[in-house]
Formats: structure tokens, C-alpha cells, sequence
């Protein structure tokens, strides 16, 4: 039994004492700790090394003391499993050498054996629960398809992913097998996540933002619900999609646990689009952690108050950013347990 499950009962609706913390990117360059393994090992190389990984997904827990703990790894261990080479480059990010604008390349994409190319991130998982000896949950996440896909066709990350979406509109059918094939592998990869001990599972849909709400039905939304429909009787899901407010509605007639919201979509407005049930997860402005710490306390209750208690997980509306002082995070969740 995991002592503090407090983030596992909001994401079951039952009634609390007060709603849940942990932070998106949580395990982040804003810890010197992190840092620390940063200046040692490559990125790649700290994912796909379970002792580093775990050891990185634990920090927070000790230092930050969140209510749940979100494996350290990456979106892009999905893409490299199906044999799309991806490059991770300073201060420029994520690179595909060669970005896929064909239906032969298309083709070449595989769906892999898991334990075959991702087992590294199973080991990670049991590595991960056993330092974390049943204190807190584990999520486990990965990236929407239309993201991975984003990255995969565009070649880098990108403003407005223009190429990514031409590619839809002018190559459907392509894209659409592609969509899929990603779709495939993530749920096999989710599903052993859940098997090797992930207590709940996230999927980011960063950039669904970019896309209209008819166009995000088509290549983000109904390929994150076979995903949902897939997971729902294993684990808790939680969808995230970033500027995806417009989607809050439908999101929240699927199978999923809980939907994230990001900081453009107010409490009240939330609850409105999703119908008031469903639980929220969100929405604080990782910028904000940069205001004074008596500013960042107050503001949190305000946003508990606004979404209330219940159904609730308090969280940013996106990853913390590298730049944020510990002490304020600490006193974002702080705040929280504070909360009265």
C-alpha cells in the first residue's frame, strides 16, 4: 500500500483533505542535484541508464517532497524505438537528421518489440519503486502521437510545426499510417509501464495547441483516445494537452481520469467545459514561481479556492522552467499542504 496515495483518490473522485502537488518536469535542470548528472552523462544516456533514472525521478521526492513522482525519461525513447535516429543537441533541442516527408520513410518506421528496445525504461520503473518504497505514486508518461509526430516530420521543434501539418493536409493517408503506428507502439509501451509498476500514466500533448479544433480531432484527439480506451481498465489516465482548451469537452466524455489544464484556461472555465465532474489537473503559470514567495503562497490557494479541493491535482500548466529558485518551488508545494 502506498503510504501517501492522496494524488491516487483525486484521481478516483473521493473526497480530501486537501487536493495533490507534483510538478510537470519535476525531476529538472532547476535542481543542482540534477545538474550535478547533467555535467556528467549525456541526456540518452542518463534515460536509458535505470540507476541514473531513478535516481533523477527520486530527487524531488527528498528535496521538493510532491505528492507523486513522475519517472524521469523522455518523449523521444518512443520514436528512437521505432527506428527514427533523434539527435539531442544543446541549447537546440531535439534533432531528426532525417525528418520524414514520404510514404516510403513512412513504411521504414516499425512498431518494435518493447522489451526489446524500451526494456531500459521497465528497469527504471522497478529500479524507481523500489527507492521509492512505497511513499508516493509513480506516473509513467509519453507523448501524444501528434507530438511525437511533430517532431518526427518537422525534424526539430518548431513555432508553429507548419511542416508537420502541411504534411497532414497534403499526404493524409501517410500521416495517418505514421499517426498510427505511433499510436501502436505507445500503448504497448504504456502497457508495460503499468506492468512494471507505474501507478498512474500522462500523456502530453504539447503542441495540439498548433492545430484548429476540427484538424485536432482528426490527427491529435482520436489517436490519444485509442490510447485512453486501451490503458483505462490497467491504470489512471491523465491527458494534457497544451493550448488544447477547445478539446476540454470532448476530452472529458472519454475514459480518462483526469485532464490537465494549461494556464491560458481559468479554473471557472475549466470545470465549465469539462461538466464539472471529471477531475482537473493544473493550471499554475511556471513563469509565476519567479514572484515572491508570499505572492506564489497566496496565489495557490486562490487557484485551490478556484477549482476547489476536490477533483483536483494542483500542478503548473507546464513544465517547471530551469530558471526557478528551489526555494520557490518548495514553496509552491508548500502552499498546498498548507491549504486549509
Amino acid at each position: 500500500m502506498i503510504k501517501n496515495d492522496l494524488f491516487l483518490r483525486a484521481l478516483n473522485n473521493e473526497t480530501v483533505e486537501r487536493p495533490p502537488v507534483w510538478m510537470m518536469r519535476q525531476a529538472g535542470r532547476y535542481l543542482p542535484e540534477f545538474r550535478a548528472l547533467r555535467d556528467k552523462y549525456d541526456f540518452f544516456t542518463r534515460c536509458e541508464t535505470p540507476e541514473l533514472a531513478a535516481e533523477i525521478t527520486v530527487q524531488p521526492i527528498r528535496i521538493v517532497k510532491p505528492d507523486a513522482a513522475i519517472l524521469f525519461s523522455d518523449i523521444l525513447v518512443v520514436p528512437r524505438a521505432m527506428g527514427i535516429h533523434v539527435e539531442l543537441k544543446d541549447n537546440l533541442g531535439p534533432i531528426i537528421p532525417n525528418p520524414i516527408r514520404t510514404m516510403e520513410q513512412v513504411n521504414q518506421v516499425f512498431v518494435p518489440n518493447i522489451h526489446e528496445t524500451l526494456g531500459y525504461v521497465m528497469d527504471a520503473v522497478k529500479l524507481t519503486k523500489e527507492m521509492l518504497n512505497d511513499e508516493v505514486p509513480l506516473i509513467g508518461f509519453a507523448g501524444s502521437p501528434w507530438t511525437i509526430f511533430c517532431y518526427a516530420v518537422e525534424g526539430k521543434g518548431s513555432k508553429s510545426f507548419d511542416t508537420a501539418k502541411g504534411f497532414c493536409f497534403s499526404n493524409p493517408v501517410a500521416a495517418h499510417t505514421l499517426l498510427q503506428k505511433i499510436t501502436d507502439t505507445t500503448i504497448l509501451y504504456l502497457k508495460e509501464k503499468v506492468k512494471a509498476g507505474c501507478n498512474a500514466i500522462q500523456i502530453f500533448d504539447s503542441w495540439g495547441g498548433m492545430l484548429s479544433p476540427v484538424d485536432y480531432q482528426e490527427f491529435s484527439w482520436k489517436y490519444i483516445n485509442q490510447i485512453v480506451e486501451a490503458l483505462a481498465e490497467d491504470t489512471k489516465v491523465i491527458v494534457f494537452g497544451k493550448g488544447c482548451w477547445f478539446a476540454l469537452n470532448d476530452m472529458a466524455k472519454s475514459k480518462a481520469s483526469a485532464l490537465g489544464v494549461d494556464w491560458t484556461c481559468s479554473p471557472r472555465n475549466a470545470r465549465y467545459l469539462t461538466g464539472g465532474k471529471i477531475t482537473l489537473q493544473g493550471n499554475f503559470d511556471p513563469s509565476r514561481l519567479l514572484s515572491p514567495i508570499p505572492t506564489i503562497k497566496k496565489m495557490v490557494h486562490e487557484m485551490i479556492d478556484e477549482f476547489g479541493k476536490d477533483n483536483y491535482i494542483v500542478n503548473l500548466g507546464h513544465g517547471i522552467l530551469p530558471n526557478i529558485p528551489v526555494d520557490h518551488a518548495k514553496a509552491f508545494v508548500e502552499a498546498v499542504k498548507e491549504y486549509k
